[in-house]
């Protein structure tokens, strides 16, 4: 047994979205403190969109996140859809599944490639990588500019969209330029081919703990939109069921709080995704699951990078099917289905690159009276934590600068999204 004293101090860590510190203290051997403590301030984004018109509150949400607008978006109109009795068309189901690819196309590109890939190939960030091996950056944006393009000719941009409503959109991609994305994916394949050939060549940290895996599940499709909350422990619970699961709880070193289901803790994400729901994988998914080694269930959260490039080759095949379907039936222009009722309330979820965010909106007189949001990355902190009380006693007989490049990376696995996952905090004085 080592008696071996180290703390690390990591302020901010990099190569994610938001501010987060890595505090480690061990004392002759002792693990005394393991913490990722979340510094951000709280967004107040609940608190916004009370008083205010349900139909302006995608347009709000979706300023949550500038990479998962779309999954925000999607999320608070379902929710408000749900409150309100919207049953939206076939057309509009089959349009938000495509531009939801689209979303997590770009976001486990621009994990994968521009946060992950720098750790494996030597070099700091992906600024010297695009010297250093200018081949793999270029393959990266020109898979992203497809992805945003993808989104853009559905929801009028990528980022914050603006053609997404409750009900259906206000704006239709046209035959030609389906058509078009279309030939864009195939020719895509050769460069997700690539992609799978350079991360079976990445050796990912041999690490393991066995946790509780949540995602939404549908058994006839790879669940993003809808379905039933899902574990691997066992279990399936109704979407309006979200708080039984997730059971938010304070902690004093994070402005984030943290969750816990049947064990202390779980993860989301697409590592969960891929062990709740391999079954439902696109073919060449489940190859491309096999040429990088993963199979159900992998307990490595390292792995949840080789999961998101799994997500990569599924997104592209489905995406090429959606617009078969939809070039088949015809784009037609359709209102927006409308609201039965203009009171209710309503729980909306998908699974967003990051993994399952829920919103939950209470709507009076057409007007937002409550809400609640739960962010994937919340849901994802005290899974983390447990992983690096686990990995730390593991790795002692290593440098510091080795140990913190260790926990650097496992944070970094997660593709956490901290901004997100503050929350307000309503404090009452009795």
């Amino acid at each position: 047994m080592t008696t071996k004293s180290l703390k690390v101090d990591v302020h901010h860590l990099t190569r994610v979205e938001g501010h987060g510190n890595i505090v480690v203290d061990v004392q002759n051997g002792e693990l005394k403190q393991c913490e990722l403590q979340i510094v951000e301030t709280p967004r107040f984004f609940e608190a916004m969109l009370r008083g205010r018109p349900y139909t302006d509150s995608s347009h709000i949400t979706s300023r949550i996140c500038g990479i998962c607008a779309v999954g925000h978006a999607t999320t608070s109109l379902r929710a408000t859809e749900k409150a309100l009795g919207v049953q939206p068309s076939e057309q509009t189901v089959l349009l938000r599944k495509l531009n939801f690819h689209g979303e997590i196309l770009d976001s486990h590109i621009l994990h994968a490639y521009m946060l992950v890939a720098p750790d494996f190939l030597g070099v700091g960030s992906v600024i010297p990588l695009a010297k250093s091996a200018p081949e793999v950056v270029l393959r990266a944006l020109r898979m992203k500019k497809l992805a945003g393009d993808l989104c853009k000719a559905i929801s009028g941009r990528h980022t914050h969209p603006i053609a997404m409503t409750v009900g259906g959109f206000t704006h239709f991609p046209g035959s030609e330029e389906l058509a078009a994305l279309r030939e864009r994916l195939v020719a895509m394949r050769a460069d997700v081919d690539a992609t799978v050939e350079l991360f079976s060549t990445l050796q990912m940290p041999d690490f393991s703990r066995d946790t509780e895996y949540i995602a939404l599940h549908k058994p006839d499709e790879y669940c993003f939109i809808d379905g039933v909350i899902a574990s691997t422990d066992g279990g399936t619970w109704p979407i309006e069921d979200y708080r039984r699961v997730t059971n938010e709880t304070i902690v004093r070193h994070s402005s984030a709080k943290h969750t816990a289901n049947q064990r202390e803790s779980y993860m989301v994400g697409a590592l969960a995704r891929f062990n709740v729901n391999y079954d439902q994988l696109h073919p060449r998914a489940k190859a491309a699951a096999a040429t990088l080694g993963l199979k159900p269930k992998n307990t490595n959260p390292y792995m949840n990078t080789v999961a998101q490039v799994v997500e990569i080759v599924h997104c592209v095949e489905d995406a090429i099917r959606l617009i078969d379907v939809l070039l088949a039936r015809g784009i037609t222009w359709e209102a927006p289905a409308p609201p039965t009722r203009l009171s209710g309330e309503g729980v909306g979820a998908c699974d967003v690159p990051r993994g399952t965010l829920f919103h939950n909106y209470v709507i009076e007189d057409g007007k937002v009276v409550g809400a609640n949001c739960i962010i994937p990355t919340g849901q994802n902190l005290a899974n983390i934590e447990a992983d690096m009380r686990k990995l730390v006693p593991e790795i002692l007989d290593r440098t510091q600068e080795q140990i913190t490049q260790a926990l650097e990376m496992l944070v970094r696995a997660y593709d956490p999204c901290i901004s997100c996952s503050t929350h307000l905090l309503n404090v009452q004085f009795v």
